[in-house]
């Protein structure tokens, strides 16, 4: 298998260069050239496999040979046994017809971690086998940076630089990040937003010669195409429990830059007959504005309950433009183009109802984020977070057929998020699990810089390892 840019002008990558490369050098996102498909009956019969026996399943077509499939089996089987669920993504049933996805049973208590989890043990595997190092620059919203550093921490091969918006995360989020102990981890809290952050780590993979020659830049955000391809399991995991592919099933996916949907769109071009995505977003709302009213255009960033979607440029939804599109990458460059000159752009009106096919979207504010969280106490007393919370109540407004399961990502622990549970009324800060019971005990290290490319550049060259 072969990896393409979604923006034409990159000859077709291995496997291992685009998991080493993350962003394509004419700026654009790797995707296959082709996809796996799976008939229903072969989709059917790994109905009693493991989470980890269907992983491998899905993902050793996409690696095509580049790492052994016993090595790959290996990776998988590492990635996941820090969970804490012996399930892995356990369902919960919220209503009739509608389940919780819980992917926050992980190491870091989001579903970040079963992409960053599996990305960090193969990053060491490749890397090991090249001797060569790397330095992996990520940006943060929230879950992202912890997920990467506990992922990556034990690597012996990578120097790990980490962007979050200062004093724009949860206190919880940010201790994850910077109490993990490390020579070779370094978190900066930027003076900036999340999209500051996410343009310096772009900028640096388009220039990286502020490092040294012998090491390169190693994306560990969901540009990376890794991290897309280890998310799709869990779709086909969810509906095999709903009792797909026999029938249909709808998703609700708390939204931000795009990656965890658009896996789910490709599970359903792989061969899962998933009916609907509904995208849910907060205050933050550009996905909504341009699939409801064709306005895909930049405002300022707000500051939300929910951080980890405190996001205005969705980077993963070019991968999709460019299937809206068919796959011109001439036509993706335009776009982007004007959306970095302009900041806005309008989709053709043959792509954007392609896209509403399939794709239902909504916003949900503050104020009835901690609402939803408040009610779904009262009556069943599960305990939400905001971001889930806000991917319940859209599936439920966009929800097409009552007949078809809709089943809401839960992307984070209600502890991570305590201010949003207590507006909701909840008394006191949900704990945190055992084995984070002492993290506020725990000593931080983080580096305050500003929003300047060179500032930041020139630390990063300053704390590589000999």
């Amino acid at each position: 298998m072969k990896y393409i840019s979604t923006r034409g002008g990159v000859a077709p990558q291995s496997f291992e260069d685009v998991v080493l490369t993350g962003l394509a050098p004419d700026g654009g996102l790797f995707v296959p050239d082709e996809l796996p498909r799976f008939s229903a009956e072969e989709i059917a019969s790994w109905r009693e496999l493991s989470y980890t026996q269907l992983a491998l399943k899905i993902i050793a077509p996409f690696v095509d040979g580049a790492v052994p499939e016993k090595a790959l089996k290996d990776l998988i089987d590492k990635s996941y046994e820090p969970f804490r669920h012996r399930a892995i993504a356990p369902l919960v049933q919220s209503g009739h017809n509608e389940w919780i996805l819980e992917l926050f049973h992980g190491p870091t208590l989001a579903f970040k971690d079963f992409a960053l989890q599996f990305l960090g043990h193969l990053l060491d595997y490749l890397l090991e086998r090249r001797g060569q190092k790397a330095v992996i620059m990520g940006a943060t919203s929230g879950d992202t940076g912890s997920a990467a550093i506990e992922g990556c921490r034990r690597c012996d091969n990578i120097d790990i630089f980490i962007l979050h918006p200062h004093n724009r995360v949860s206190e919880v989020q940010r201790r994850q990040m910077t109490t993990v102990p490390g020579a070779n981890i370094h978190n900066i809290a930027l003076e900036g937003n999340f999209d500051d952050c996410q343009n310096m780590v772009k900028a640096s993979f388009a220039d990286q010669s502020f490092l040294p020659d012998d090491r390169q830049l190693v994306a560990v955000n969901s540009i990376n195409w890794a991290r897309i391809m280890a998310q799709i399991v869990y779709y086909f995991w969810a509906a095999l429990s709903v009792g797909g592919p026999q029938r249909p099933v709808a998703f609700s996916v708390p939204t931000g830059n795009f990656g965890d949907i658009f896996a789910g769109y490709l599970a359903r071009k792989m061969g899962l007959p998933v009916a609907q995505l509904v995208i849910a977003t907060n205050a933050n709302d550009i996905l909504h504005r341009c699939i409801s009213a064709n306005d895909h255009s930049r405002r300022e960033l707000v500051h939300s309950l929910s951080p980890s979607m405190d996001i205005m440029v969705s980077s993963n939804f070019e991968r999709l433009l460019f299937d809206l599109y068919g796959r011109d990458g001439k036509a993706i460059a335009r776009l982007m183009d004007a959306f970095r000159q302009n900041g806005d752009f309008r989709l053709d009106e043959s792509a954007l109802a392609a896209a509403r096919q399939l794709f239902a979207s909504h916003r949900i504010d503050d104020e009835r984020t901690v609402a939803v969280i408040a009610e779904e106490f009262e009556r069943s007393e599960y305990l939400l977070d905001p971001h889930t919370a806000i991917g319940l109540e859209a599936g439920r407004r966009c929800r097409r057929d009552a007949a078809t399961p809709m089943i809401c990502l839960a992307t984070a622990h209600p502890a991570k998020f305590p201010e949003a549970v207590q507006k909701a009324g909840h008394a006191g800060a949900p704990p945190l699990p055992h084995h984070m019971a002492d993290l506020f005990e725990r000593e931080e290290r983080f580096q305050v810089l500003p929003d300047d490319l060179r500032e930041v550049q020139a630390f990063m060259a300053g704390h590589l390892s000999t």
